[in-house]
């Protein structure tokens, strides 16, 4: 209550000298109130303006890291903070445990280190500017693993396992991709301007992701070689416009375009999608699903295999072998992970020869992998569109009128309310009961067993709002864009997995009204660590552009498992997902014949406290995420970007986080040049390089011989240099010259 009563003294001083009936005052009040006594009333400007909408965490600081950073960032790294007693993977030392920050003073020098223990006790203090070392554990198959001991060799064995598993693997992976390489695909003729009013006639502005995944798919079309390209964005975002701009250069160039959707309620969506993007086009759309009769499929099929068709939207139907087309130019796969084994061996040879667009919420973490690993293209779209809020998720034990009061509050706004329920056999009974409960509902019931034509009646009732409550299956789950629909109650929760329910959830604040999501679970019902863990990760993983970080959760969660294949479940587990990933990613390269070259990461010691005090930035999670950051800038660009941000977000820098700032840039120097250890003593550097050192020999000799004796190049690699200009004075930038001089 300090901060409230304090500005709330400075408000009321502000007021008392004021003749004003109305001021305005800068302050830091989470939330406005009234003193009736005084006469006054305290407005924010949220409640005057709106809850502000904030970007996601990876959008907000994508200014600030490198490349390299955001990549890893947004792919593969922890996206929640680390939590004492997490699993760490240390690259040199192997799986630990992470135990905390803690500050000591070694050799007089005091500074921040992360607390590690291994097995049998062991410790290890690992200073923050290396932070870059450790990863935090994710495991093949959701089981703990075993704690490396140090000094023995049962990390480096891991290690070396993995790489030829790793090997192994990603030869087989590359021989399919290596085979688009091969074959000529198709080169589209370049936009025109026809495709520029067709750009012109969306009716909503593009978000910058957005824009640039459509860039990057044109570009890919734009090239002979076949494109494989992996849209991943969060419901709602605008991927299928994407799919749309696409599709319409393709058929636009005389090719068929086939759109792959795992349900036929999603099927009917896109098909009403792209009937309406294309309305005013003599472009031929046709829908292939159970909605439609056996004659009506003979007939498309027909038509399709005529070229009479230009888009065809369908299910797995697509991939039977009664289907062909006169000239399939492009296919677009909406959420591949739904389809089972045999239909992703038919896409496989479908990626062969064409254009391949793949849409996705919660990227299959083999997909994901893929794609990180340079084997697949990547476009993310993380940027919310305007007016978007997130959606309020509340976890609640199954209560009549807490169910009661949320339906009717959204019915009270003149919303549509989904109701998902697990179980077909007794959904029956559920709707009933809420019939009895709600008297005043229009409902209705929709599930994947009903008749084709029933479902699209009920379907249809509900789009039109002619239903204002729908009690469904997760049948639900893929693409359906309801705009009036805000609020959805999800029974028994805990029975559905985490991607499922981030898709589920994902079907209401589709508008710009605020949406709400609850969560239900039985009365008495004790839950698994597991299920406890999921619908923590939903409640926690609200906020806008949440499916990248969601697909990580769900890796943590139910482990790696076989989706690299069952033969490498257990070397995931042995050296950790991160790493495993690390490894896949650098024998991609080696098979491409790409240059690798292993990236040093310096010891550095200097005489001068170099951490941020706990009383310039209080919180240890968000100290150990500036240290984070600062561990993975790779230029002085991006280290003066986080000095501004400091300074901007806990005021002026004391001389500690400067000491900090200034070796994070001589760790970049030496990065550079692989010099692996920096030390200052009294009167010297001493530098030692690492065999693969970027410095030339001849370089060394040249300075060394210059010296007058000053300098001396031992045999074990070490450059020792006595009385270099400023050491004492400034040894940040002396140091800085110094590696300056032999670069």
């Amino acid at each position: 209550m300090e901060p409230r009563l304090e500005e709330t003294k400075r408000f009321k001083e502000v007021l008392s000298q004021s003749e004003e009936s109305l001021v305005l005052v800068v302050g830091s009040l989470s939330s406005g109130f009234r003193n009736p006594r005084e006469g006054w009333v305290i407005l924010t400007e949220e409640e005057i303006f709106g809850e502000r909408k904030r970007l996601p965490e990876g959008k907000a600081r994508r200014s600030i890291l490198p490349d390299s950073w955001q990549k890893e960032s947004s792919a593969l790294s922890s996206h929640r903070e680390l939590r004492e007693d997490d699993l760490v993977v240390h690259i040199d030392y192997g799986i630990g445990r992470y135990r905390g920050l803690k500050h000591l003073k070694i050799w007089g020098v005091s500074n921040d280190y992360l607390f590690l223990e291994y097995q049998d006790g062991d410790k290890i203090y690992l200073p923050v500017d290396r932070l870059n070392l450790i990863q935090r554990y994710i495991g093949g198959d959701g089981k703990p693993p075993r704690v490396d001991k140090l000094g023995s060799h049962s990390w480096e064995r891991a290690k070396k396992r993995a790489k030829a598993a790793v090997s192994e693997m990603v030869k087989e992976l590359l021989n399919l991709y290596a085979a688009r390489q091969v074959f000529e695909g198709f080169e589209f003729p370049p936009l025109d301007q026809f495709y520029r009013e067709f750009e012109a006639i969306f009716e909503y502005e593009e978000t910058p992701d957005q824009m640039q995944a459509i860039d990057e798919v044109m570009k890919g079309m734009g090239n002979p070689k076949p494109m494989d390209r992996l849209i991943c964005g969060d419901v709602g975002y605008g991927k299928t416009e994407v799919a749309i701009r696409a599709a319409y250069r393709a058929v636009m160039s005389g090719k068929q375009v086939a759109i792959l959707v795992p349900t036929t309620v999603l099927a009917q969506q896109h098909y009403q999608t792209f009937g309406e993007r294309f309305k005013i086009y003599p472009v031929v759309i046709e829908v292939l699903s159970r909605f439609r009769s056996p004659q009506e499929q003979r007939e498309i099929l027909q038509r399709l295999k005529e070229g009479k068709v230009d888009i065809v939207i369908g299910t797995h139907r697509l991939l039977q072998k009664d289907v062909s087309f006169r000239d399939l130019g492009l296919v677009v796969i909406d959420e591949e992970h739904r389809f089972g084994v045999s239909h992703k061996e038919k896409l496989k040879q479908m990626r062969r020869l064409v254009d391949v667009i793949t849409l996705t919420a919660t990227p299959i973490p083999r997909t994901l992998q893929m794609a990180v690993a340079g084997i697949r293209d990547l476009s993310l779209i993380q940027t919310p569109p305007e007016n978007r809020l997130s959606i309020r998720t509340f976890v609640i034990r199954y209560d009549d009128d807490v169910i009661r009061e949320a339906i009717q509050r959204e019915f009270n706004r003149d919303g549509q309310v989904f109701f998902v329920h697990h179980r077909v056999q007794n959904i029956q009974a559920m709707a009933n009961h809420l019939k009895r409960l709600i008297p005043e509902a229009s409902l209705a019931i929709a599930h994947g067993q009903m008749r084709e034509k029933e479902l699209e009646k009920v379907m249809l009732q509900f789009v039109r709002k002619e239903i204002n409550l729908l009690i469904c299956t997760s049948i639900i789950e893929s693409g359906l864009d309801i705009p009036m629909a805000n609020t959805i109650l999800i029974n028994h929760a805990e029975r559905f997995g985490l991607a499922d329910l981030y898709q589920i959830r994902g079907r209401v604040g589709r508008g710009s009204h605020q949406a709400y999501a609850y969560l239900i679970i039985p009365g008495g019902l004790i839950l698994s660590k597991d299920a406890m863990r999921r619908l923590r990760a939903i409640q926690e993983l609200s906020e806008l552009g949440s499916g990248f970080k969601l697909a990580i959760q769900d890796l943590e969660i139910r482990g790696a498992g076989n989706l690299l294949g069952p033969s490498q479940s257990g070397h995931i587990a042995a050296v950790g997902l991160e790493f495993y990933t690390q490894l896949m990613e650098k024998a991609v390269k080696e098979l491409k014949g790409e240059e690798v070259i292993e990236e040093i990461t310096p010891e550095i010691h200097f005489h001068l406290p170099a951490f941020i005090p706990e009383a310039y930035v209080e919180d240890p999670g968000e100290r150990l995420g500036l240290y984070r950051r600062l561990s993975f800038s790779r230029s002085n660009e991006q280290v003066d970007m986080i000095r501004e941000e400091l300074i901007d977000r806990f005021g002026k820098i004391p001389k500690e986080v400067d000491h900090l700032l200034e070796v994070i840039k001589v760790k970049i120097l030496l990065t550079k040049l692989s010099i692996k250890k920096f030390e200052e003593t009294p009167s010297q550097f001493v530098l030692t390089f690492d065999k693969s050192t970027r410095v030339s020999p001849q370089r060394v000799v040249d300075f060394v011989h210059r010296s007058e004796g000053r300098y001396r190049f031992t045999p074990d690699s070490k450059l020792v240099i006595e009385g270099w200009p400023g050491m004492g004075k400034d040894p940040f930038e002396s140091a800085k010259k110094l590696l300056q001089a032999l670069a």
